[in-house]
């Protein structure tokens, strides 16, 4: 899949300590994925976050990459520096916002890697977008901008039309565009469940509304 895979993320390694910048150079290449979405009202937003929290990560990195060689160590470093500030700034919340929006993707390509459908209407993505939202991002949010994400999934493209998208525009068989959803959901899904195991070890998850 073309854009999923055109850069792929390393392994997990066994200490589950994850490169800094590897990881940010993998994650650059998805905010895309959300202009396959269509809404822009809705989706650009998060695609700019995204975007955002990639850049403010790569900044702090960029200060001193043997400091913040993995993404555990900027968790360590800016919890001694921020002290009770922390984890509500630098690039823990930015990381924290980062992996939400990783997560929404993941949920809503394994929904329909998965086979879930509307049986009525099989070629919809509503009922894997509204599975995504749910876990990724829904308590995080007002209930103005709940009510817009909930509006926005009649909007959504047809999953033929995003397989499509996913493919740059290339005609591919949808079978072979789930099992290249499924090669990415391999390698990612690991180290997105690690960040999250991370961020609960060290109490540095929050849930106030954006």
């Amino acid at each position: 899949m073309a854009l999923l895979l055109e850069h792929e993320f390393k392994p997990l390694p066994a200490d589950k300590q994850i490169e800094t910048l590897p990881f940010l150079e993998a994650v650059a290449h998805l905010p895309p994925f959300f202009d396959c979405l269509g809404t822009p009202i809705v989706y650009s937003p998060v695609k700019a976050d995204l975007t955002g929290n990639i850049k403010k990560i790569r900044a702090v990195y960029d200060s001193n990459p043997a400091k913040f060689k993995t993404l555990q160590n900027i968790l360590e470093v800016e919890k001694e520096l921020h002290g009770s500030a922390w984890p509500k700034t630098g690039a823990t919340l930015a990381l924290m916002w980062l992996k939400r929006g990783l997560k929404f993707i993941l949920v809503l390509l394994q929904s329909i890697s998965d086979g879930e459908r509307d049986e009525e209407h099989p070629n919809l993505i509503r009922v894997n977008a509204l599975k995504a939202y749910e876990i990724a991002l829904k308590k995080y949010h007002g209930w103005m901008l709940q009510k817009l994400f909930t509006g926005s999934v009649y909007a959504l493209p047809y999953k033929s039309d995003l397989l499509k998208a996913l493919e740059k525009g290339q005609e591919v068989k949808e079978e072979e565009s789930i099992e290249k959803i499924h090669q990415f959901l391999t390698r990612v899904t690991p180290i997105l469940d690690a960040i999250y195991e991370m961020y609960t070890k060290m109490n540095a998850e929050l849930s106030y509304k954006a």
